[in-house]
C-alpha cells in the first residue's frame, strides 16, 4: 500500500434527514468536491474554494474541463470552470452540500439563483445501477428579485476527457436515441487495455453527452460555441467536421444549450446524462472483462434510455438515501463523523473498477490509486472492508474472488498470501516486490491476515461460508503459516510499508493472531471442529503472550524489542468486530487513553517514529474508545477535512501538524472511515438489508 488559507467560504450543510435543520458541525470547505466518481478513469472532481475557482480535474489532478456559462438579460456569467482571473464574471456560489449520492451547489446573480447538481444513483446494494456509467447533471433556475429574467445555460466539455493526453487524436459524432440527443467522443485509435500504470487516464471507449431531443447540443469548436452563446445567447447551428484532432489543437467540444426563457419565481429545471463507456473495463488473467452492467450484452443506447427513463425516480431515491444515511451516521458517530463519511461514500466507489465474471457474477477491482497504481492490492481491500460489510457484503466478496483464485493457481507458490494481482487494468499476476519470483519484498503475515480476516468477516456477515468452504486449501495454508511466523514476526514489510521494514512489530502480530482465531471460527462453521479448537487455542495462548512482550509502562510498543516507542493498534479493532474477545477490555483502555495524549492540531501519528498519520486507521483506533472519547478524537480530523493546504480528494497519509497530504489521494482505503458504523450491528444489519 503505498496554499490556500482556511477561508470563511461555503457551508457545506449536512442535514438531519425529515427536520431539514443544519447540524452544529458543517463540511465548510472539503479539500475537494466529487462531480462525477465512477471508477478511476471517469472521475471528476473540482479542486478549489469555489467551483469558479479553476478548471475541474481527475482525481489525479489533470484538467478534464467541464465549462458552465449562464446568460441573465443579455450578460453572461460563470457557474463553473475558470479561473478568479476570467474576463466573465463569476456567481456568486452560495452554498455547496456533499452527501452520499449527490452533490449540490447554489449560485445567485443578477436576480437568479441556480442550484446544480451532480447526481449519481451509487447505491452499493443495487449493483446494476452501481455499475452504470451515468451522472446526470441538473440545473434549477428561480427568480430571486420578484422579478422575470430571460435566462440561458451552457455547458462545455472538454474532449479530453476521452483521451490520457491531450496531444492524443479523438473522432467525434452525435446520435439520435429514441428520447435523447447523444454527443459522442473517443480516442481515433481505441487501443483497449493497451497499456497499465497509476497516474492514467482512459483512451479507450467514448464519452456521452446526453440530452432530451427537445434540448440544443452541438459538437464545435470551444471559441466558437462560446461566441455564439455570449452573443445570442444560442450555439452554432453546423457540427465542426475537421476530425480526427487532438484537444490541444482545436478538436470539437460537446456543448449544449438550454435555450432563453422568462424564468420568474417558479422554477425551471433541466438536465443532462454524462456517461463514459468502454467495451472492456479489466483483463484478469488474460482475459478482457466487460463491466459489469454489460454483462447481458445491453447496448449503450439501451442503458442511456433506461437511465433517462428513470431519472426522477432515481433522484427521489437518491435523496431519500442521503437523508437516512446523514442520519444514521450522525447516530453513530456525530456530526464530525459523518460529515467525514460522506466525504468518503464516492470516492470508495470510484477508486474500483466492476466487472462480470464469465457466469455473470461480480469481479471488484480496487486501483490503488498514487501508491504505485496496483489492482485488487489485498493490503488496500482490507482497510476498505467496513465499506463494504456495512452496504452490501457481495461487493467484498467480489474483490476477494479473483485474488483467492489467483492464490490457488500453481503458478502462486508460496505458503502466504500475494499482495495484488498486477497494475490497474491488467490483473495477470502479482508485480510488488518479488512478484512471482521472491519473497524478499513481499508482505507475508500482512497479506495472510488480511485475507482470513476478511473471509471470516464476509462468513459471518452473509452466514454462509461457502466462500471459505471453496478456498479452505488456501486459507488452512495461511493459517498455518501465521501460526508459525505470526506471533513475533520477522524483518517484513506491513501494509504501512513506506515507514520501510520493521521486525518484531506488535501490531502486525495482533493482526497474526486475530487472523488465527478468525481461521478458527471459519473452520468450526465448516465443521471442522478439531482443527478449529486446536488455533482457537494457539491464537488464546499468543494472545497472552502478547501482552507481556509488548507491555512498556502505560502503552504497548511499537516493536517487542524497541521500549520507549509505540504504535496505534488499528488491527485490535477486529478483535471486536468479529467477537473474537482475544484481548482483554484493559488492551483497548490503556491504547486508546495513550493515543489521545499524544493527539496533534489534526490528529494522533501513526506511531512514534514521524508525525504522519493515516486516516483510515485513526477511525479504526477511534472506534476502540469509549463514545465520548471516539468524538474527542473526530474533532481534529474534522478540523483537518477543513484546513488541510492540499487540494486533493481525500488522501489518507498526511501530517498532524500541518495538516499536509504526504502522498496517496483518492484512494478507496477511505471506506475504512465506515468501521465505526460497522461496530454497529443493528444499523450495519439494516443497511445491508437494502441489498437487491
Amino acid at each position: 500500500m503505498r496554499s490556500i488559507a482556511r477561508s470563511a467560504v461555503v457551508s457545506i450543510a449536512v442535514l438531519i434527514a425529515g427536520g431539514g435543520s443544519a447540524l452544529h458541525a458543517q463540511q465548510e470547505r472539503p479539500p475537494a468536491v466529487p462531480l462525477i466518481a465512477h471508477d478511476p478513469y471517469f472521475s471528476i472532481w473540482s479542486m478549489t474554494d469555489h467551483l469558479t475557482d479553476g478548471p475541474t480535474r481527475h482525481w489525479t489532478g489533470e484538467r478534464q474541463p467541464l465549462t458552465g456559462l449562464i446568460r441573465i438579460d443579455g450578460k453572461l456569467y460563470r457557474y463553473m470552470g475558470g479561473d478568479r482571473h476570467s474576463a466573465t464574471p463569476a456567481m456568486q456560489q452560495t452554498a455547496l452540500k456533499v452527501s452520499a449520492t449527490h452533490t449540490d451547489y447554489e449560485f445567485s446573480a443578477a436576480g437568479i439563483k441556480l442550484q446544480l447538481t451532480f447526481f449519481a444513483p451509487a447505491f452499493p446494494q443495487d449493483l446494476d445501477l452501481l455499475s452504470r456509467p451515468v451522472t446526470y447533471v441538473s440545473w434549477k433556475l428561480s427568480s430571486t428579485d420578484g422579478k422575470s429574467h430571460q435566462t440561458s445555460v451552457f455547458l462545455d466539455v472538454d474532449p479530453v476527457i476521452a483521451v490520457d493526453q491531450d496531444n492524443q487524436k479523438v473522432t467525434w459524432g452525435r446520435s439520435n436515441d429514441g428520447e435523447l440527443r447523444v454527443l459522442n467522443v473517443g480516442s481515433r485509435d481505441q487501443q483497449v487495455l493497451n497499456r497499465s500504470g497509476d497516474n492514467l487516464r482512459i483512451d479507450w471507449g467514448y464519452f456521452h453527452l446526453a440530452v432530451p431531443q427537445n434540448e440544443q447540443a452541438m459538437l464545435v469548436n470551444a471559441a466558437a460555441a462560446r461566441q455564439s452563446f455570449e452573443k445570442t445567447g444560442t450555439l452554432p447551428t453546423a457540427d465542426d467536421m475537421d476530425m480526427p484532432q487532438t484537444p490541444r489543437d482545436g478538436a470539437a467540444h460537446l456543448a449544449l444549450e438550454f435555450p432563453a426563457q422568462e424564468i420568474s419565481a417558479a422554477p425551471v429545471t433541466k438536465h443532462a446524462l454524462l456517461s463514459y463507456t468502454a467495451g472492456f473495463q479489466i483483463q484478469y488473467l488474460g482475459r478482457n472483462m466487460r463491466p459489469y452492467w454489460q454483462r447481458n450484452n445491453e447496448t449503450v443506447e439501451a442503458m442511456l434510455a433506461e437511465a433517462e427513463a428513470q431519472y426522477s425516480e432515481l433522484d427521489q431515491r437518491g435523496r431519500d438515501y442521503d437523508a437516512k444515511l446523514t442520519t444514521d451516521l450522525t447516530k453513530a458517530g456525530g456530526a464530525d463523523y459523518a460529515a467525514l463519511a460522506l466525504l468518503a461514500y464516492r470516492q470508495t466507489i470510484a477508486a474500483h473498477g466492476l466487472v462480470a465474471d464469465i457466469d455473470g457474477t461480480p469481479m471488484l477491482f480496487a486501483k490503488e490509486d498514487f501508491s504505485n497504481g496496483d489492482i485488487a492490492t489485498v493490503d488496500v481491500l482490507y482497510p476498505s472492508a467496513p465499506f463494504f460489510l456495512f452496504f452490501n457484503p457481495k461487493l467484498l466478496e467480489a474483490q476477494l474472488k479473483p485474488v483467492l483464485e489467483y492464490a490457488s493457481l500453481a503458478r502462486w507458490k508460496f505458503p502466504f498470501a500475494p499482495h495484488d494481482l498486477g497494475r490497474y487494468p491488467l490483473a495477470n499476476g502479482q508485480e510488488y516486490g518479488g512478484g512471482e519470483k521472491t519473497e524478499e519484498n513481499q508482505m507475508p503475515v500482512e497479506e495472510s491476515g488480511n485475507l482470513l480476516i476478511c473471509a471470516a468477516a464476509l462468513g459471518q456477515t452473509e452466514g454462509n461460508w461457502h466462500v471459505a468452504q471453496q478456498y479452505w486449501p488456501q486459507l488452512s495454508q495461511w493459517a498455518a503459516y501465521l501460526r508459525e511466523k505470526g506471533l513475533d514476526p520477522e524483518n517484513q514489510l506491513s501494509t504501512d510499508d513506506f515507514a520501510g521494514h520493521l521486525a518484531h512489530n506488535a501490531n502486525l502480530s495482533i493482526k497474526a493472531i486475530d487472523a488465527l482465531a478468525a481461521y478458527a471460527e471459519m473452520a468450526k462453521a465448516l465443521g471442522h471442529a478439531d482443527v478449529a479448537r486446536g488455533y482457537a487455542a494457539a491464537a488464546r495462548d499468543m494472545a497472552a503472550k502478547w501482552q507481556q512482550m509488548a507491555i512498556d509502562g502505560d502503552h504497548y510498543k511499537l516493536a517487542f524489542d524497541k521500549p520507549g516507542t509505540w504504535s496505534q493498534k488499528y488491527n485490535l479493532v477486529w478483535d471486536q468486530l468479529l467477537g473474537l474477545n482475544l484481548f482483554p477490555a484493559k488492551v483497548r483502555e490503556t491504547e486508546v487513553s495513550f493515543y489521545l495524549n499524544h493527539m496533534n492540531q489534526y490528529g494522533v501519528p501513526l506511531d512514534s517514529r514521524a508525525d504522519y498519520t493515516k486516516l483510515d486507521w485513526e477511525l479504526w483506533s477511534a472506534t476502540l474508545g469509549t463514545q465520548q472519547q471516539f468524538t474527542q478524537w473526530m474533532g481534529p480530523i474534522y478540523k483537518w477535512i477543513n484546513e488541510t493546504p492540499t487540494r486533493v480528494p481525500l488522501t489518507d497519509w498526511y501530517d498532524t501538524k500541518n495538516g499536509k497530504q504526504i502522498g496517496f489521494q483518492a484512494r478507496s482505503v477511505v471506506g475504512g472511515v465506515y468501521v465505526k458504523a460497522l461496530s454497529d450491528a443493528e444499523l450495519a444489519k439494516k443497511w445491508r438489508a437494502m441489498s437487491k
